[in-house]
């Protein structure tokens, strides 16, 4: 068997060489890239001869150190992703428009899920929360209202404990009162009940938010939007 590999590994070598000498392509870092290769190739075939032989002397062993090797290591990333995605970052998609222009239909963001299990969110996070009409869904909105808080919308204003936000983010966008919902007709002052959060979409013309169902119960706050990571041109830490 090994008379078998060396004789591959020359031919292979003496093919390579003979083309190169015809094409005369001698270039330092042509053959420096063919070299490479051709060691690669030949360390690949002396490991799949030497696996085989090892595993028709001792399947069992054989089968140990590849879970040793590939197995055991493949286990513990999973374990770690999966802890990492539940617990500390997770990845979400962007199916509406309700948060233009700051996130885009098709956006994928990481969510910060471990920051607020050590301080309270503030104003004006971009929160990732459990739909209080269908908790299997995820929605993304900015947080408006702390518990306790009185809102009001005017003007196209947000109005925060009779302060009118004149600055970003609120001041970048144009808030709608809505006389059809409960929450958000003009000159409706609403006060935030204690454990819950009032939510608005950036795009308040195209959300359904607060305004419409209501408050978030804290328990549904799943973490923060910090950073959209695709599409390539729109990689960015978000506010």
């Amino acid at each position: 068997m090994l008379l078998v590999t060396l004789a591959v590994e020359l031919g292979i070598g003496y093919l390579i060489i003979k083309t190169l000498i015809v094409q005369h392509v001698w270039s330092s870092f042509l053959t420096l890239l063919v070299l490479a290769n051709l060691a690669y190739l030949i360390f690949f075939l002396r490991k799949i001869l030497g696996d085989w032989s090892f595993f028709r002397r001792q399947p069992k062993d054989w089968l140990y150190v590849q879970w040793k090797e590939w197995g055991e290591p493949f286990l513990i990333a999973l374990i770690l992703a999966t802890i990492i995605r539940t617990f500390i970052l997770g990845p979400y998609k962007i199916p509406t428009g309700s948060m233009i222009p700051t996130f885009l239909v098709g956006d994928r963001i990481f969510v910060d899920k471990i920051s607020y299990r050590f301080h309270p969110p503030n104003p004006g996070d971009i929160v990732v929360f459990k739909y209080p009409l269908d908790r299997k869904k995820d929605f993304v909105k900015r947080l408006a209202g702390l518990p306790g808080d009185e809102i009001e919308i005017r003007g196209g204003r947000l109005i925060l404990n009779g302060r009118v936000m004149e600055d970003p983010p609120f001041s970048d966008h144009y808030y709608y009162n809505r006389e059809d919902w409960d929450y958000a007709k003009k000159g409706q002052r609403i006060k935030v009940p204690a454990d819950s959060y009032f939510v608005l979409g950036d795009n308040s013309d195209q959300s359904s938010d607060s305004r419409h169902w209501g408050f978030v119960p804290k328990k549904d706050l799943i973490g923060k939007a910090v950073f959209i990571w695709w599409p390539p041109n729109r990689i960015k830490l978000v506010k």
